[in-house]
């Protein structure tokens, strides 16, 4: 059984993406970590204390599991295309962490503390990616001339927009892959589809 704090993130990831942010109840996170509401209070301070290290704890889980992407022996080009692609797995865990994400970034609209803290975690993710294009680039894998960061940009919105059009029915999983794999071709110039 995993820590106290770490039950109560859990608790708010998961009913963030089954309810939704604005409705979020520090009351409904203690039921469902099985917790006090005191504890939440003591290590959160706030709801909006929570709803922050809850984002942390999002990005946190996301960067567990597209680590695997990060290995050693394959290309740029290859890892990017993989850490991609994990964002759209079938997995409880991912599917949680993409819905959770897809509500706090709807609810950023009308919450400036969110939003910055949103708009940092995007940036480091696009950071990242704009890495291994460079990567690439530097391996002849895409053309030198491309915007690193400006196509990682992009590749990010793709993955969020088909990530919510996949958990929310209107495409499948096997079409939202291929579609990603399709835009990370166009948007390299690689002419390979992932």
């Amino acid at each position: 059984m995993s820590d106290k704090p770490t039950r109560i993130l859990q608790a708010a990831a998961r009913l963030i993406a089954r309810r939704g942010v604005r409705g979020l109840r520090v009351e409904q996170v203690a039921a469902e970590a099985k917790v006090s509401t005191a504890l939440i209070y003591y290590h959160y301070s706030d709801r909006t204390g929570l709803l922050r290290r809850t984002l942390e704890f999002i990005n946190e889980r996301a960067v567990h599991y597209t680590d695997a992407a990060f290995d050693a022996d394959a290309d740029p080009l290859a890892q990017l295309s993989q850490m991609l692609r994990l964002e759209l797995q079938d997995d409880a865990e991912v599917r949680e962490n993409s819905a959770a994400w897809g509500e706090l970034r709807a609810t950023a609209v009308f919450d400036a503390e969110l939003r910055e803290q949103l708009a940092a975690a995007t940036a480091r993710w696009v950071a990242d990616l704009a890495g291994l294009i460079d990567g690439a680039k530097a391996a002849g894998q895409v053309a030198t001339g491309i915007d690193s960061a400006a196509a990682a940009e992009r590749l990010t919105a793709q993955v969020e927009g088909l990530s919510m059009r996949w958990l929310s029915g209107s495409t499948t999983l096997e079409r939202a892959r291929a579609l990603l794999a399709q835009a990370v071709a166009l948007e390299l110039g690689t002419g390979r589809a992932g």
